[in-house]
């Protein structure tokens, strides 16, 4: 009673001022960060790295490009990913955001908006292609994607809105793979892993979740409303009580 927690997931909601959660789904809160970061930690930091590491097989030195890397699971990615030795690409919809992802661990920053930002991505990386893609709306850029990869790439889907027609043939070129990515389906061992990395993360302080917009509990509702017609990401929504 009264330690400083943050919850991967709750049994009752998390839209309350009270939430219950089973006790090994629960995690300390270290004094470096704040409440609003460790409502930003749980499911973006976790998913991040069960993409990467548990899923992607990421090792350091690799080429990783996070789609959509200005919301909370992807400035997790460039984080996580900077940290262990990868080089870390990473895309965004406003200039804001391209100097979020930069201040966050990416090497380089797209604007996913710019109809050439995929020949940029080429003539960053050159023939070799990117190791990983992290994609958070894969309806939109698997296609792309598939194009971008190196031999033996792999795209992880973390994120989808809809259906997309794609060209097999990519895959074959490349011996690539496209792998979903759902952190509820992960072991026990898994979630172990993961919270394991995530806290030496905060430990050694390099993981700085980022606090983007911030919702009293009433206005919930338009919290939904601004995922969905925002213009651009830019850290990790979080809920006020």
């Amino acid at each position: 009673k009264g330690d400083r927690v943050f919850t991967l997931e709750t049994l009752s909601g998390g839209y309350a001022e009270y939430a219950v959660a089973a006790a090994n789904r629960v995690y300390p809160l270290s004094d470096k960060l704040d409440f609003r970061q460790g409502a930003a930690i749980g499911v973006p930091y976790f998913t991040a790295y069960r993409a990467l590491f548990q899923k992607g097989c990421a090792k350091a030195g690799e080429t990783v490009l996070v789609h959509g890397a200005s919301g909370g699971v992807g400035l997790a990615a460039c984080q996580i990913a900077r940290a262990c030795g990868l080089k870390v690409l990473g895309t965004a919809g406003t200039e804001e955001g391209m100097n979020m992802i930069l201040r966050n661990g990416a090497h380089h920053a797209f604007n996913h908006r710019d109809p050439n930002y995929t020949e940029k991505i080429k003539a960053c990386i050159g023939p070799g292609g990117v190791n990983i893609i992290i994609e958070m709306l894969s309806n939109v850029n698997l296609d792309t994607d598939l194009q971008l990869l190196s031999c033996a790439g792999r795209v992880m889907v973390v994120g989808c809105r809809g259906r997309i027609e794609i060209n097999p043939r990519d895959t074959m070129s490349r011996e690539s793979s496209i792998v979903g990515v759902s952190l509820f389906l992960a072991t026990e061992e898994e979630r172990h892993e993961c919270a394991t990395a995530v806290l030496d993360g905060i430990e050694a302080g390099w993981l700085k979740p980022v606090v983007g917009l911030e919702y009293p509990l009433e206005k919930v509702a338009k919290a939904h409303e601004d995922i969905i017609c925002s213009s651009g990401a830019r850290g990790k929504m979080v809920l006020l009580v």
